[in-house]
């Protein structure tokens, strides 16, 4: 992993400014002389810089995210807790973490630092933009702010504005962690319960009910069953995230995903969409319940010549972490 240091102040959406960030990023391959196989990839709500880490069998030679041909970058958003500046940073101005003082953050927000980041690096043009869920919420924000600095966009499972019914779901997981008494606490640990139920409410809504009834099928039994195996996976899957995130950054990266509208201040989503101008490839997911098929056609007839594709699988909106294969045929044949 990597950090780049900005000393400088970095002015938020909302008027606040943080006074200094860092923001961490990993780079795979290696940059040509041309400068001109970038690929720069937008992760999602809880995931980290390090692609090969969360999006399996994509960032190896010959998948379509071949680090032999590809100079591949991914930055970890701001309000996150993988390196980049977050609710457990430390706030120079008192010498002790953020944790709830951390200010209220924006998509915009965290593409400004992406585009801070690009800068630095001097990566002035990028091949092709990745995103994927609030991955691609950042997509849609960076290339309507930049049109001119890609030359191909790929959008999987997302939106070019939170949804009444995307909102809805992170209003529920927010409750469940502000039901938790020890959110609010000074503590890297606080809300640690609230967050577990948080994260089984959106595995829900990630998966669906196609991909839990494939996998947590109770074995056959004589007679009642004293426990579901079910019940016991939502509770690993909570368990498992409060191992490696924490409820600060959780909240801020949901109430972040809550601002997203691409088409703020630019006459619209339709408007705003109507900048992209380079090739695009928009992928759906027949399972997914957060950003349904029909809102991913939607989203391709909205940005002029771009080409829908769809992942046939049951694993929901997750499908485009399990469906590696035919990720990388679409990829590699577009």
């Amino acid at each position: 992993m990597n950090t780049f240091h900005s000393p400088a102040p970095f002015h938020l959406e909302s008027g606040e400014t943080l006074p200094e960030i860092d923001i961490a990023y990993h780079t795979f391959g290696t940059l040509n002389e041309r400068k001109d196989n970038v690929v720069w990839v937008c992760h999602a709500l809880t995931a980290n810089s390090d692609v090969k880490d969360w999006w399996p069998h994509t960032v190896e030679a010959g998948c379509f995210l071949d680090p032999d041909r590809w100079f591949v970058v991914c930055a970890n958003i701001i309000g996150s807790c993988y390196g980049s500046t977050g609710p457990t940073s430390i706030n120079p101005a008192t010498g002790q973490p953020y944790y709830g003082d951390f200010p209220k953050l924006t998509i915009r927000d965290m593409v400004n630092a992406h585009i801070l980041l690009a800068d630095a690096l001097g990566l002035d043009r990028i091949h092709t933009l990745v995103g994927s869920s609030v991955g691609g919420f950042q997509a849609i924000e960076w290339i309507v702010e930049q049109p001119e600095r890609f030359d191909r966009l790929i959008l999987i499972a997302t939106s070019p504005k939170a949804s009444p019914w995307s909102i809805a779901i992170d209003e529920t997981q927010r409750m469940a962690i502000l039901s938790d008494r020890t959110y609010g606490e000074r503590r890297p640990d606080a809300g640690r319960d609230g967050l577990a139920a948080a994260r089984a409410i959106g595995l829900l809504t990630y998966r669906g009910p196609w991909g839990y009834n494939i996998t947590q099928q109770d074995p056959p039994a004589e007679g009642i069953p004293e426990s579901h195996r079910a019940c016991t996976y939502q509770r690993y899957q909570g368990e498992k995230l409060v191992r490696r995130f924490d409820a600060y950054s959780y909240m801020t990266i949901l109430d972040a995903f809550d601002t997203h509208d691409a088409g703020r201040g630019r006459g619209g989503v339709a408007s705003a969409l109507a900048r992209i101008k380079c090739p695009a490839i928009v992928i759906g997911i027949t399972t997914d319940i957060i950003f349904t098929p029909g809102e991913m056609r939607e989203l391709a007839s909205m940005i002029e010549g771009a080409r829908y594709f769809e992942l046939q699988s049951e694993f929901g909106h997750d499908g485009f972490l399990v469906e590696h294969e035919q990720l990388n045929r679409i990829m590699l044949g577009n």
